[in-house]
């Protein structure tokens, strides 16, 4: 049952713990705090962000989501309902919540989407390899 739970909630959930200030994070703009910094060869210096990071997690939660989409079960169609309802809430979110309005909430919310395009057309797909005419 607990593989039925989509996991681009997690993100969702992060996003909002660290908007309230629970994650420790604070300041006028959690998501652009400095992580990480490395000086390039080419004289560059590449910096890893909060958000950087964030999205880094999200697409391996979407890659898994994707995945866990290849399954021909009835507890796909579940899978797929809770993204649904996952993306809803991202949607509403990002339309009603002032600190939501935000580009990293926005690719969130898209990967969300992708989550349920993906999901839907792997199972349509599958399906179809499954009907039998004689």
């Amino acid at each position: 049952m607990i593989s039925n739970i989509p996991l681009m909630i997690v993100p969702l959930i992060v996003f909002n713990l660290v908007i309230a200030g629970l994650a420790g994070v604070g300041g006028t703009e959690p998501w652009a705090t400095e992580l990480y910094s490395m000086h390039m060869p080419s004289g560059g210096t590449w910096q890893l962000t909060l958000g950087d990071l964030m999205i880094v997690l999200s697409l391996a939660l979407l890659f898994f989501e994707i995945m866990k989409s290849t399954r021909t079960s009835n507890a796909s169609v579940v899978d797929h309902l809770l993204s649904v309802f996952v993306f809803v809430a991202f949607l509403v979110e990002f339309l009603l919540v002032p600190s939501a309005s935000h580009s990293l909430f926005f690719i969130l919310m898209a990967m969300a989407f992708l989550d349920i395009l993906a999901g839907f057309t792997v199972s349509l797909r599958s399906a179809g390899r499954d009907v039998n005419f004689r």
